[in-house]
């Protein structure tokens, strides 16, 4: 193609894991700065209040889940904007995109009422009144941000598959600063401002992710060398045909990635069954889990984009070294990860602590134990999401989301509650009920990726 933007297809390991580290790092960056806009809305509200901290814990994850639905479309524009800019098709990359942000928007608009009614699904999942008032209040506000957020996304993966990182990284990067200094002064009251507790948090978020889309949408419009693609021209104009398209590979994939973030959240409504401060020490366990995960989808969207052009140029050979090579990488991390939990827990949850809070010597005990399970599903994470990330390269959604499904729900979910409660493993036991699940996904999905038609010579 005339003018592609695109890194040259690499002929050797050392060169597959330079392209991948090129793309994936600033990808792995921009992640870690997204999840630390929730980091830090938890350790700033872990300084403020345990009660508190509970329920941003409770009302994040309700968000998070039905962001990481509707962000199904964005992982599944990645693959096909790889694909199309490989196979040198620029339409396509503009219709796709178009129709990517139509299908987005709309999705954010429909789930509005379930984020304003959240206290009374929280109350039927067994949460306590209070918690469940506490993290409606959150979610009335930071429900605006699904709009801003799905935006972001769209663009993040469009500009992921044009290999236009590093802009994503420093956009991500000046939120999480903005995000730091409105939390200080909107939830502790600072400069003349009033205590807004919680609900400053949610404040803070919503004109984060305003910015952060403005900025991104701005780049991604008038960026000399991606104008001429139009990404957002006749914008308001549909295109079924690739709506269509766009819907019947994102819905697969919002759909795996809600029964995998479901458990997660699931797990944390086990843990309020337990008590609050076991609910505290998960929300920070999983933050740091969330953080080191953010690592493993830098490195498998990175593989989705570069195994999208592979697969765009019908290269086999090139789409199966990749593939081995961007496996060794995020297995090679995971492996770090396991000894920092293992060696390291209680500097790693003190840090989201104030230890003059009298709950504080309880949740670091129940943290610390919970790292420790969390260092054993490390490696089976980073199987599960690089095979996700390479098959979606190749455009395989369907069977992906029914692996999934089957793995988290039908077997990750019930052994969760059985080793946490009938066997009664407590907190230790629910968290071992989610690497049985995700052990059971990761090796089939890797199984497929490297049986399938796009991977076997001919």
């Amino acid at each position: 193609m005339s003018g592609s933007i695109s890194l040259p297809p690499a002929s050797s390991p050392p060169g597959h894991a330079r392209a991948l580290l090129v793309l994936g790092l600033p990808i792995i960056g921009s992640n870690l700065a997204q999840v630390g806009l929730h980091t830090v809305d938890t350790v700033m509200m872990g300084w403020y209040g345990v009660r508190e901290l509970a329920a941003v814990v409770l009302a994040a994850g309700l968000f998070f889940v039905l962001f990481v639905v509707g962000s199904g479309v964005s992982y599944a524009l990645m693959g096909r904007v790889a694909a199309s800019l490989g196979a040198g098709d620029e339409t396509q990359v503009r219709r796709d995109t178009r129709m990517a942000l139509w299908l987005s928007l709309g999705y954010a608009a429909a789930i509005q009422p379930v984020l304003f009614h959240s206290g009374a699904l929280l109350r039927l999942m067994g949460q306590e009144d209070d918690i469940a008032d506490l993290a409606q209040q959150f979610l009335r506000v930071s429900m605006i941000g699904m709009f801003p957020a799905l935006t972001v996304a769209v663009v993040k993966s469009c500009l992921s598959a044009f290999e236009r990182t590093r802009v994503v990284l420093a956009v991500t990067l000046i939120g999480v600063g903005i995000n730091i200094a409105l939390n200080w002064v909107l939830i502790f009251g600072r400069y003349g401002f009033p205590e807004l507790g919680l609900r400053g948090a949610a404040v803070s978020s919503v004109v984060v992710q305003l910015v952060t889309a403005a900025a991104l949408v701005g780049y991604a419009a008038r960026q000399p060398q991606m104008r001429r693609f139009g990404l957002f021209q006749r914008l308001w104009r549909p295109d079924w045909e690739a709506a269509r398209t766009m819907a019947r590979l994102g819905v697969p994939i919002g759909l795996t990635a809600l029964a995998e973030s479901g458990l997660f959240q699931a797990t944390a409504l086990m843990m309020g069954w337990i008590g609050t401060v076991p609910l505290a020490a998960h929300g920070i366990a999983m933050e740091l889990a969330m953080l080191t995960f953010m690592v493993h989808m830098g490195l498998s969207s990175a593989a989705t984009v570069r195994a999208g052009r592979a697969f765009g140029r019908h290269d086999r050979a090139a789409l199966r070294m990749g593939a081995w090579v961007a496996q060794a990488l995020s297995l090679c991390f995971g492996a770090v990860v396991v000894a920092a939990f293992l060696l390291i827990p209680g500097p790693l949850v003190a840090l989201f602590l104030d230890p003059a809070k009298p709950e504080a010597p309880e949740i670091m005990a129940v943290g610390i134990a919970l790292l420790a399970v969390a260092g054993l599903f490390q490696l089976f994470d980073a199987t599960q999401v690089m095979a996700l990330g390479l098959l979606r390269g190749v455009q395989d959604t369907r069977v992906p989301m029914w692996v999934a499904v089957t793995c988290y729900w039908g077997i990750g979910l019930p052994a969760s509650y059985l080793l946490g409660f009938t066997f009664g493993g407590g907190a230790q036991g629910i968290w071992l009920g989610l690497v049985v699940g995700l052990a059971c996904t990761g090796l089939t999905l890797i199984v497929r990726f490297w049986r399938g038609p796009w991977c076997v010579a001919r």
